[in-house]
């Protein structure tokens, strides 16, 4: 009987492992609650208007092509399954003077976007600031973000990586590190704002971080064919032509060992049990202790973790254009900041003066608009629930304040159709604390740090997704899937022949 391994969730991260794993010879099964995939990457269609309810921003499509590499062995790629384009500006930055900054696709153009918008000087200091990126990004990758780690020690393995990183400043702060480099306070921002993926304050990032500046300035935005909820599609697709079989609507509850201790089988409810060798769990790690494994508490990681901050995110299907100026991911940059992220993160209150970000996908991919009108994706920063905001309360205040803020702009308002966000939904689709973006990445959650994708009292349980190593955003998720694959292929024998599903 060949080794089975189950997958429970067809996000980015399960689909991931899901890739790996049938590419390497097991008996795959993905088991999901929804009727389509995606998990937070999913997407709402009404109205003829279509929502990618998740990310919004795909940097890094090598990584992406990489898991379908590995479920194909060579019969279908990337390309065949999931056309998509470099978008040109990666993003419209707008200051709160009236300004406009536009992150340039390449190195040349964005030195010549600085250089007319920002002087000489700043676009000479971005040419050296690409080149730290990139040496960064070339650092941190293989040595300290797509490995497993076992325990802290494992820092030290790699002595002259972590000198280099030291030497390089990794260990000083995002915001000063970027400031020396910069006279312009907008590309102070500009260049630092990433770093609340992370769920943290610019100014208290560790430099480290810059690693997601440079995915997303440097290496490139990216959007597929049919919104970023193809992206899902596309993986399963790779998985199922692997040999991955997919049960969707199906829900576990509960993940079972056998008397060994050891992971045995899911149950899928009404008698149903589901045999498996091993798990790759991707539901948010605290929640997935919580309802699928009883009688095992979580690591101390988990139990009392910081998290990052939420957003509300108002999904608008209007009639009419943006603005001519708009360009596909528009970043409104308030006037205050510091003390915004204070606000935020410091005091978990809303910010007193909010910057938002406006994707409007329709522009890039009209079929995801009704004719004539425009698709919008609006997201606002706000606190996880652990602050004091009552969002039964707040949910019509923010609505109204966003619709007099894309009126302002020149974004449409005549709506046809919406679905507003707030904390408690993520909460209710079973995000802890009501953020979409987990565990903050502070140093002491970061790395061996960070709750690990392995448990050690229930072998054969793997985790995977944001709530594990490496951490937040379509890049890291989709490593986290191919450490959790590394994971199975340790602890089970090797198969003795890859299962093949004619294409």
């Amino acid at each position: 009987m060949s080794s089975r391994v189950v997958v429970v969730g067809a996000g980015l991260a399960g689909l991931s492992a899901a890739c790996h794993l049938v590419g390497a010879g097991f008996e795959v099964t993905v088991v999901e609650r929804d009727t389509i995939p995606g998990g937070r990457a999913g997407r709402i269609v009404r109205d003829g208007y279509t929502f990618d309810t998740g990310p919004t921003v795909m940097t890094m499509p090598g990584l992406l092509a990489d898991v379908v590499d590995a479920a194909g062995r060579g019969r279908f790629s990337l390309d065949d399954l999931l056309p998509m384009v470099r978008l040109d500006p990666a993003y419209r930055a707008s200051f709160a003077d009236g300004s406009e900054i536009l992150v340039r696709a390449g190195h040349e153009a964005m030195h010549d976007e600085i250089a007319a918008t920002c002087g000489p000087a700043d676009a000479a200091a971005f040419d050296d600031f690409v080149v730290w990126l990139r040496e960064l990004y070339e650092l941190e990758m293989p040595h300290f973000i797509d490995r497993n780690f076992d325990s802290p020690l494992d820092l030290v393995s790699s002595p002259r990586a972590a000198a280099r990183l030291l030497r390089m400043g990794g260990f000083r702060r995002l915001g000063p590190v970027v400031a020396e480099r910069f006279r312009d306070e907008r590309l102070r921002r500009l260049f630092s704002f990433q770093a609340m993926y992370a769920g943290l304050q610019p100014s208290r990032a560790l430099a480290i971080y810059a690693v997601i500046t440079y995915m997303d300035s440097v290496a490139g935005v990216y959007f597929p064919e049919g919104g970023m909820g193809a992206i899902p599609v596309a993986m399963a697709r790779a998985a199922e032509l692997g040999g991955v079989e997919f049960r969707w609507g199906t829900t576990v509850h509960e993940i079972q060992r056998g008397p060994n201790g050891r992971v045995a089988a899911v149950d899928l409810g009404g008698g149903e049990r589901l045999r498996a060798d091993a798990v790759v769990c991707t539901l948010d790690t605290p929640v997935a202790y919580e309802r699928l494994l009883p009688g095992l508490r979580g690591p101390r990681a988990v139990r009392s973790g910081r998290y990052s901050p939420s957003a509300v995110v108002w999904h608008v299907g209007a009639r009419g254009a943006p603005p001519d100026d708009a360009a596909h991911h528009n970043i409104h940059f308030a006037q205050e900041w510091d003390s915004a992220f204070d606000a935020l993160i410091g005091d978990l209150e809303l910010m007193p003066d909010p910057s938002r970000l406006v994707t409007v996908p329709s522009l890039t991919d009209p079929s995801l608009a009704a004719p004539g009108g425009s698709t919008l994706y609006v997201l606002e920063p706000v606190p996880h629930l652990g602050g004091s905001v009552d969002w039964n309360h707040e949910r019509g205040p923010m609505r109204e304040r966003l619709m007099g803020f894309l009126a302002e702009h020149g974004y449409p308002t005549d709506i046809v159709t919406e679905e507003l966000v707030t904390p408690l939904e993520w909460q209710a689709m079973g995000m802890a604390s009501g953020t979409p973006f987990a565990l903050a990445h502070t140093f002491l959650q970061t790395g061996p740090f960070r709750p690990p994708n392995v448990e050690r009292r229930m072998p054969g349980l793997v985790f995977a997704g944001s709530g594990t190593v490496p951490g937040v955003g379509v890049p890291m998720v989709l490593i986290s899937g191919r450490l959790a694959a590394e994971r199975v292929r340790e602890y089970l024998p090797a198969p003795d022949r890859a299962p093949v599903r004619a294409t």
